[in-house]
């Protein structure tokens, strides 16, 4: 009798490890879903990094909606990044250039002129407008503090999901005098993201970490000047704005995949570019020459 009931124990057990090995490994396949869906707009209030990341075929404006698009949504891009702004012009335009646009969501890149700009920056609370290092209109501008606040709560309120970013490097030196000065600010988003419950795309700490990873400090690995970004630093922005919007490594594999074309693209842009560049200031020199002459 005990060589036949040997085999029926076995089976129950069997099938009961079968079961508990299905429940311990079900929860690694599982993740939260996209949160952007099929129609919604996403507004990208930024500066000129964001501005160049949607002129530039593969910047990370087009590549964010190129990444959603590839995991099945298709998104509305409403840029709204202006060369030079600081958080007091995006404040002031908060309104026209978002808000107005009826977006579900908004991407915030903000920081690195109100740092980079010295004198004509935006300090990051009273206490440093009042240290003596701005000009006499730093008043007006208000503090980085008070106007990213305010762009989170204004757009809280109209009903626009923010997703919040981190400034980006000033100079792919870590240890320059501009980043360190940038760091209170990042910091400063980093706490306001956690207050507010915001989503938050921490590309300083993506773009600090592959930097130490190259270590190449004569090369430009993700800018082309320092600040603007070349096609892996819009690359590495696209990956922080998409992981913050809830892809899985599989679906970022699937963005990356569908970008391939968009970078192709952005080489003949830059060929162009660099065409219509040197004709300017070949037109240039031949007026200052033809000026030159005609004084004689």
């Amino acid at each position: 009798m005990a060589r036949l009931l040997a085999p029926t124990m076995n089976t129950h057990a069997l099938r009961f490890l079968h079961v508990l090995a299905a429940t311990l490994i079900a929860p690694a396949f599982t993740h939260a879903e996209i949160a952007v869906k099929n129609g919604e707009k996403i507004a990208f209030l930024g500066d000129s990094i964001t501005q160049g990341g949607w002129s530039n075929p593969a910047g990370y404006v087009k590549l964010v909606i190129a990444g959603l698009e590839a995991n099945g949504v298709k998104a509305e891009p409403v840029p709204a990044g202006i060369s030079g702004h600081k958080s007091d012009q995006m404040l002031a335009r908060l309104n026209k250039d978002v808000l107005g646009k009826n977006p579900q969501w908004m991407t915030l890149s903000c920081g690195v002129n109100d740092v980079w700009h010295g004198p004509r920056g935006v300090p990051l609370d009273d206490a440093m407008a009042k240290s003596g290092t701005y000009d006499e209109k730093v008043a007006s501008r208000g503090t980085y503090q008070k106007n990213i606040t305010a762009i989170i709560d204004q757009a809280t309120a109209a009903g626009v999901k923010p997703v919040m970013l981190t400034a980006t490097v000033i100079y792919e030196n870590l240890g320059s005098k501009e980043n360190g000065l940038l760091a209170p600010y990042n910091a400063f988003l980093r706490q306001l993201a956690k207050e507010k419950k915001v989503p938050m795309a921490d590309l300083y700490a993506m773009f600090e970490e592959r930097i130490k990873a190259e270590n190449k400090p004569n090369e430009k690995v993700l800018t082309s000047d320092g600040v603007h970004m070349n096609t892996e630093g819009n690359k590495l922005m696209a990956i922080g704005v998409l992981k913050a919007f809830g892809l899985n490594e599989t679906e970022i594999a699937r963005a990356k995949t569908a970008w391939a074309p968009l970078e192709v693209a952005a080489v003949e842009f830059a060929k162009q570019q660099a065409i219509a560049r040197a004709k300017a200031a070949a037109e240039k020199a031949a007026a200052a020459k033809a000026k030159a002459n005609s004084k004689k």
